[in-house]
């Protein structure tokens, strides 16, 4: 067993200073059980007690090369000589914003920002701008930023979502305005005919339609087939703005992510995550049509969205993605985990579903397949939590939240890939079920 002491003792300390002794509620595992960070290099991290691990929460999915990657880190390091910060743009900016307009199919017109909330938040502003409505059409079980516009319907137990026919949005923090709960419709993923439903009632009315490709925060689910190009279709009926939420898939499924992957074209993207490799800087981008209003009647900026160490690491990442074969690696080396787990389970006669796509993805526990959040709620999440709780003993480290995906980044070695299987086929065979 590990020993987890100065982890232990670290928290009791930034108890005192931090609620639940963290800067985010995702970093917080219990009492007693959330690991202190000491290092991370390519595709392993260190806590403070010196144990050590193969990644795969990597930061919940900015880490793309791997931990503090060289290339990138000198890009960082020389651009930050010449300053951090200045009330200017930069030549780098502009060429930071062309390799992402080159790359993302949909994309004509960008703008830098700092967080993938910031990006939503953004969206959904020059969305209602646009069509000049307010109400936000937004899935179950999708996580669009820490904004309060979206955050309705996320994390909360499907049981109070009231029926499928007629959800109810529920607002998942304490603190968001009640006059929000009036301009949010959530609706389950995946179902055609209730969209279509929806939208010959409110559709006038909406501003934008807001979801992510997958749900990256809820095990990974994908879309059925046509479902993205049936809210394209949709918007362009209704006049609504389609934003495609690419934080966590942007860079990640594809170099044009999943608008490449999925051949679809949304009027605005949003990307944060494995755009700076875990620096700090996001985007908005998106149709010059809908672009061109920033900026002539609409704001948009903030004192750090051109921050050099952001702006450099995007554009060696983006240089990386564009000259290696990052995916090739990554699709390859995810797909063998993928196929290592399902053999697993198929062998220990565990009835296992394995969604998403090789660069990340998740696995759900239970009979039945899974396609929006009501679904994977019926799924065996406690026996997952011990499944992922015996991994990390042995130096595998999944995310401790059975909705977060396993990501794979390109440091991740054949190695590494076959450490992995072989720690979960132990895990498997110890924790039963």
């Amino acid at each position: 067993m590990k020993n987890f002491n100065r982890s232990i003792a670290l928290q009791k300390r930034a108890m005192e200073t931090l609620p639940l002794g963290v800067n985010s509620n995702f970093r917080y595992w219990g009492p007693e059980i959330t690991p202190y960070l000491h290092k991370a290099k390519g595709a392993h991290l260190w806590d403070v007690d010196g144990n050590k691990y193969i990644d795969y929460r990597l930061a919940f999915g900015p880490i793309i090369l791997g931990h503090s990657y060289d290339e990138v880190d000198k890009k960082v390091h020389d651009e930050i000589e010449h300053g951090l910060l200045c009330a200017m743009t930069s030549e780098l900016e502009v060429s930071v914003a062309e390799k992402i307009v080159a790359m993302c199919p949909a994309v004509e017109l960008v703008r830098l920002a700092c967080s993938g909330t910031e990006a939503t938040m953004h969206a959904l502003r020059i969305a209602r701008a646009f069509t000049g409505r307010e109400k936000i059409l937004k899935f179950e079980g999708m996580y669009h930023g820490f904004q309060d516009y979206t955050l309705f319907s996320t994390y909360a137990p499907v049981d109070v979502y009231g029926n499928r026919n007629s959800p109810i949005p529920i607002p998942s923090t304490s603190g968001i305005p009640k006059a929000l709960h009036n301009l949010i419709i959530t609706l389950p993923f995946n179902d055609f005919d209730l969209l279509d439903k929806t939208l010959i009632r409110d559709g006038n009315q909406i501003a934008a339609i807001i979801a992510e490709p997958c749900m990256g925060n809820c095990g990974a689910i994908k879309p059925h087939a046509g479902f993205l190009d049936f809210i394209r279709q949709k918007c362009n009926e209704y006049g609504i703005v389609f934003i495609l939420d690419e934080v966590k898939t942007g860079f990640r499924l594809a170099r044009g992510g999943a608008q490449e992957f999925y051949n679809i074209k949304p009027d605005l993207a949003t990307y944060a995550k494995a755009l700076g490799n875990g620096y700090p800087i996001a985007a908005i981008g998106g149709s010059k049509e809908v672009m061109s209003i920033v900026g002539n009647g609409v704001a948009q900026g903030k004192t750090y969205t051109n921050n050099k160490c952001g702006v450099a690491a995007a554009y060696a990442t983006l240089s990386i993605l564009q000259s290696e074969p990052v995916f090739d690696v990554i699709n390859q080396r995810g797909k063998k985990l993928m196929d290592g787990l399902k053999k697993i389970f198929e062998d220990a006669q565990i009835e296992a579903c394995i969604n998403g796509y090789p660069g990340m993805f998740s696995f759900a526990v239970g009979k039945n397949a899974v396609y929006e959040q009501r679904d994977w709620a019926n799924t065996d999440t406690s026996y997952y939590l011990n499944l992922v709780h015996e991994a990390i003993q042995r130096g595998v480290m999944p995310d401790y939240d059975p909705r977060e995906p396993w990501f794979i980044c390109y440091s991740h070695t054949e190695d590494l890939i076959d450490e992995t299987l072989n720690v979960m086929e132990d895990v498997v065979k110890t924790v039963k079920r």
